[in-house]
């Protein structure tokens, strides 16, 4: 069923800006663009020129989803830091969806996700009809393939996606019942840069 009034969800977690504006009218306006660097740069005018093919402005939205990882450590914070300000902005709540969550959605429970995080390692979070469990980093080696598995980390066996992942955010965050915390990003693994030595700017609530 269409949103009462649009939403906008995107997310930069990984090699890509994939955005989908899902109109009232039941229209979806959908953009992916591949990227190993420059998110930062793209993503507001990409979603400028989303918003301005609808003829909507960012006022005019029910909410902004904004997918919160696990991923890219610099992709999560760049997609969460735009969402906040877009909320900040413009009155509209920004509501923050894992890549988990939005893998999940549409696929009949219970379902296992099982996500490829690199170095021999897999995100792993099961839903059943009733909630989710906790989400945990396990070895590649750990995993066990059942049948009902879907992700990158799946295996053979695994369910393809019931529709494209910024779809599944917008879709869920119309199931929320505001108001809801601000997004933030979703980590099960510490950045691989090393810290700054200077001490970090104070972030106000």
């Amino acid at each position: 069923m269409p949103p009462d009034k649009a939403v906008l969800a995107f997310d930069s977690a990984g090699p890509w800006i994939e955005a989908c504006l899902w109109l009232a009218d039941g229209e979806v306006i959908f953009r992916h663009e591949a990227m190993d660097k420059g998110q930062a740069e793209r993503l507001l005018p990409l979603l400028s020129d989303m918003m301005a093919e609808a003829g909507l402005v960012w006022a005019d939205l029910g909410c902004i989803a904004v997918g919160t990882g696990p991923g890219n450590f610099t992709g999560v914070r760049i997609a969460v830091a735009t969402a906040r300000g877009l909320a900040l902005a413009s009155g509209v709540p920004a509501l923050g969806v894992t890549r988990l969550e939005a893998l999940a959605h549409g696929l009949p429970r219970p379902i296992t996700v099982v996500e490829d995080a690199r170095r021999n390692e897999a995100y792993v979070q099961s839903f059943a009809k009733d909630g989710a469990g906790p989400a945990i980093l396990v070895g590649i080696d750990e995993v066990c393939k059942q049948t009902s598995c879907t992700g990158s980390a799946a295996g053979p066996a695994a369910l393809p996606a019931s529709m494209a992942l910024t779809r599944a955010m917008a879709e869920i965050a119309t199931t929320r019942t505001l108001p809801q915390p601000r997004p933030a990003p979703f980590y099960l693994r510490g950045a691989d840069a090393a810290p700054p030595t200077d001490p970090p700017p104070v972030i106000l609530p």
